[in-house]
Formats: structure tokens, sequence, C-alpha cells
């Protein structure tokens, strides 16, 4: 599945500084893993999954491997989207190309800037608050056109329940729709109803542990929206975390009581959002993370792998990551590696055979079987 996330944002609130953060660490990975920029304005980077090298280090045990499988993880495609000044809406800066790139990608992630900085002008930004107005103002005002220009008069009356919400300044997502309706809303692929997360872009001494929740409380407040959907980064530290090592990246955050960089925690939010898992397969060809919306079931879930998956499915071999990698008893990393496995859960009944409409859960280990 291709999770793509836009970085959108007025001037001066950070968002290159955090895009350009986002290409170092796709530079930085790209010697393992098969990223590339595919335009000056997208990136690609890997999803953050600790599971991988445990199991990539359990089949090169199992499998008596010389080196361990390569690590495929799933991957999050970032958009950053320019050209957003007041009056997009109206095509003024870069805004049909702002309003079509949005369009596109599966979750908005509106950057606005969570401090004060002299030697950085604020140019079109005012305050998170005023700053994420204008850009859902924007939006509603494109939806808005969208609504006026449609020729649909089946849906007519929908429509123009749909125009009186946005004109009265309310959300389209406040409205119940029938199972028609909603399919018809789908189809409009309506700017403001777009998946949304938060960025608040902090200054460095707010960028820590103890502080961060009293900031998201704040703007949850402020800006009138559930603190779920809102995540904490500074686009500075980020910069310079993204050059560094693992290691000192690991040292970096600790120093800053964090357990996850801002772009992980980015990350993680947006598969929230989205109600995105991912479940994992590993063998001698690879160990690899797939995404899929959750409560996808195992047929759905084959097909994200193949298609063909789909029409030939027979049965999935499923053990959960736990008791994938589960050994009992203080081990050494090899001795450990050598007990886990899809042998060894085998034998102690970890592994289930389940059927197409199995829901498959997040961090299930599973093996497809596929008729000819």
């Amino acid at each position: 599945m291709n999770l793509s996330v836009g970085i959108v944002g007025l001037p001066n609130v950070g968002k290159s500084t955090l895009f350009n953060a986002l290409l170092k660490k796709q530079q930085a990975l790209a010697a393992n893993y098969p990223f590339a920029t595919i335009e000056p304005n997208v990136g690609i980077v890997a999803v953050p999954d600790d599971r991988l090298n445990k199991l990539a280090q359990i089949t090169k045990a199992e499998e008596g491997m010389g080196n361990i499988p390569p690590i495929k993880p799933a991957t999050v495609e970032f958009v950053d989207i320019a050209g957003l000044v007041k009056g997009a809406s109206e095509g003024e800066g870069l805004g049909n190309k702002f309003l079509s790139h949005i369009r596109e990608v599966k979750i908005a992630a509106h950057v606005v800037r969570a401090f004060e900085d002299a030697n950085v002008i604020k140019e079109g930004a005012v305050d998170p608050k005023n700053d994420y107005i204008t850009i859902r103002t924007e939006l509603a005002l494109a939806d808005l056109q969208t609504l006026e220009n449609s020729k649909d008069k089946t849906n007519k009356d929908l429509i123009g329940r749909l125009i009186k919400i946005l004109n009265d300044g309310g959300s389209i997502s406040s409205l119940s729709f029938s199972r028609e309706e909603a399919e018809f809303v789908k189809q409009l692929s309506l700017l403001s109803t777009k998946p949304e997360i938060i960025v608040l872009n902090v200054a460095e001494n707010d960028y820590s542990n103890d502080k961060i929740e009293e900031v998201i409380k704040k703007y949850a407040v402020e800006l009138d929206l559930p603190h779920e959907k809102m995540v904490v980064i500074c686009a500075k530290i980020e910069s310079e975390l993204a050059s560094l090592s693992e290691e000192d990246q690991g040292e970096y955050l600790a120093d800053l009581g964090l357990e996850k960089s801002g772009l992980e925690r980015l990350i993680q939010k947006a598969y929230e959002q989205l109600g995105l898992i991912s479940f994992l397969t590993t063998g001698e060809k690879e160990t690899r993370a797939w995404t899929i919306k959750k409560r996808s079931n195992a047929v759905e879930a084959a097909g994200e792998i193949h298609t063909d998956f789909m029409k030939k499915f027979i049965k999935a071999e499923v053990v959960s990551f736990d008791d994938f990698v589960e050994v009992g008893g203080p081990a050494s990393p090899d001795e450990q590696a050598s007990r886990g496995g899809w042998k060894r859960a085998r034998d102690i009944g970890k592994m289930r055979l389940e059927g197409r409409d199995y829901i498959v859960q997040d961090g299930d280990v599973v093996e497809f079987k596929i008729g000819a």
C-alpha cells in the first residue's frame, strides 16, 4: 500500500527544513535500501520497525545462512507541497499546483510554527491558530468551487448541504451520510475532508519529553482539535539528527529524554490516523514489512504481496511476532536466534492455520499458501 504524506504550511514555518531532514534520512539509508527521490519535492523513507532485524537474525540462524536476508521495511512517500499563500484557491502563488498535489496524497501534515525567532521573518505566517485557519480556509474555498461547478443532478440536495456547511464555516466531516451519499462524497475528493496531522514545529529548548505533552495540550485547546492529531517536532534538531549515525542519534535523543525522533513519531501518527498496520514476512529471499488497513482479512493481505495471490489463496500460516521470537530464559543473541523461527513455532504449537476471513493483526508473521 502506498502511504503518501503531504507536508503543507505557510512560508517560514519550518516546512522545508523538515523536508530536507527527511531527504537526509533517505540518503543515509540509501546504502541499504532502494530509496530514491522521485522528484525534487518528493522523498521516500523507511518506516522504522525494530522487529525486522530480529526476524532477519532468526531466519539467518534457522536457514543456516552466512548473512541475514535483505531487510525491506515499509516506506512512506513525503511530498513537499509548496506554494500555499492566502488566495491559493483562486490561483494565487502556486495555488493550483498546491491544490492538485494535496488532492493526491493520503494525509496532509500541516506544519505550523510554534516558536519565535527574530532571525526568521514570519512572511505570511502569524501564529499557529491563524496559520492553520488560513490553510483550512483555502481548502474549504477550493471545495466550494468543486461543489458549485458540479453538474451532478442526482445529488443536487446533498451538494446543497455540503455548500451550506462550508459557507457556515463548518466541517463536512461532521455531517452524517447514507452509504450512497458517503460514496458520492468520497468520489468528489474534497480537500477539506482529507485526513490530517498537525505538526507543531517548536524551538530547541521546548523539544524534550517533559515539554512535548505541554505543547500538545496547549495547542489542542487553541486549535480546538483532538490531541491525537498532533505531533511535536523541532525541524532544526531533526535536520541534525538525520546526519548522525544510528548510535549517535540514540544518544542525542536520550539526552532530550526522547525514545523516538520526531520523524518516527510523524510516521507513526500517519499510520494511526489512517488506520494502518504492518504484517511481516521472512525467509531466505527477504524479511519484509507490508502495510495494510486495519481489519484487512488474509486474502486482502495476500493481495498486497501480489494480486494473483488473492485468486489462488489456500490458507495462511500465522505466528504473532512475540511468539515467533519468544525464546524463554537468558541467552546470547545467537542462541536466541537459533531458538526462534517457523520450525520452533510449529513444534510448540504457536503457528496457526488461518482461512481467507482471518483478520490480520499488526506484527503477524505470515506465510501464504498459494495454489497453482
